[in-house]
């Protein structure tokens, strides 16, 4: 396993921050954007060899994954989830449905060269950034499946038990985007419940090839909850931050280039098709 400084440490880090966006390119900001910009971000994050890391919120929002959109009946799932004041977003990066809201704070990491990076070394990178944000706080988080949790994986970070956060990975051509949500404020139980009244209405009892998790709310809570603090978003925003600084020589924050842009405009085409046919998600 690479250590994760290795990965991540550079001598300039661009960052973004995108938490309190409402549009970008002319576009509405919501989810769907965000996979957009992180496949451009991986795309060109080659040619400049810089790592990018990119934070992003979006209000009351559920990601599903790609096997959810298959569902027996997906469209009477989105149609709770709508009727909840929830939007629906499917990503083009691996796992399954997670809820967002306000209270969730969204780490992107993209790392150039990774044709000869494992995909668990990058997850590896998270895990050991998300320690370095929170070391003066805890010295207990660890990573392995939370069974009943919502979008269970061997890279669930947990507290006593209770999942706080999990991640995915898209690789672009040389790239990759290793994403986190973390879920900082508000109650991880309310967020397990959502989820698994979607599975129950949208599953049913049918049987499928894909094995879908069954989802125990007492497995999951906010970091907040877990630490016994107040811990905001804002808190978190500024760690990341003072984070980036203390590995690297120079954080630089710039906008996307002509070539993003247009870049941009085509896997924003391509989110919107692949979302196309799911009831409630336009």
């Amino acid at each position: 396993m690479k250590n994760w400084r290795g990965l991540i440490r550079n001598s300039t880090i661009r960052y973004l921050d995108h938490s309190g966006k409402k549009t970008f390119h002319h576009k509405p900001y919501s989810a769907l954007t965000s996979f957009a910009v992180d496949d451009v971000l991986a795309l060109f994050v080659n040619g400049i060899t810089t790592p990018a890391v990119r934070l992003w919120v979006h209000p009351d929002t559920v990601v599903l994954g790609i096997p959810d959109a298959r569902l027996p009946y997906i469209d009477e799932g989105v149609q709770l989830l709508a009727a909840r004041g929830y939007h629906v977003v499917v990503r083009n990066s691996g796992g399954l449905a997670v809820a967002l809201d306000a209270g969730v704070l969204n780490i992107s990491l993209v790392l150039p060269g990774v044709k000869h990076v494992s995909i668990y070394d990058c997850y590896e990178a998270m895990v050991g950034f998300v320690k370095y944000l929170l070391r003066d706080l805890t010295d207990s988080i660890e990573t392995y499946e939370i069974v009943g949790s919502y979008c269970p994986g061997d890279y669930d970070l947990s507290i006593d038990g209770r999942k706080f956060a999990g991640i995915s990975q898209r690789r672009v051509k040389d790239g990759a985007a290793i994403q986190i949500y973390l879920d900082v404020e508000g109650k991880g139980v309310e967020r397990a419940e959502l989820i698994r009244d979607f599975y129950n209405i949208a599953l049913k009892n049918d049987e499928t090839n894909f094995e879908f998790p069954k989802v125990d709310p007492s497995k999951m809570a906010s970091l907040s909850e877990l630490l016994g603090m107040r811990l905001t978003v804002g808190d978190m925003k500024e760690r990341v931050v003072n984070a980036l600084q203390e590995i690297s020589e120079e954080v630089v924050s710039s906008d996307f280039s002509d070539a993003e842009a247009a870049q941009f405009e085509k896997r924003y085409a391509q989110m919107v098709k692949r979302n196309e046919g799911i009831a409630g998600l336009q």
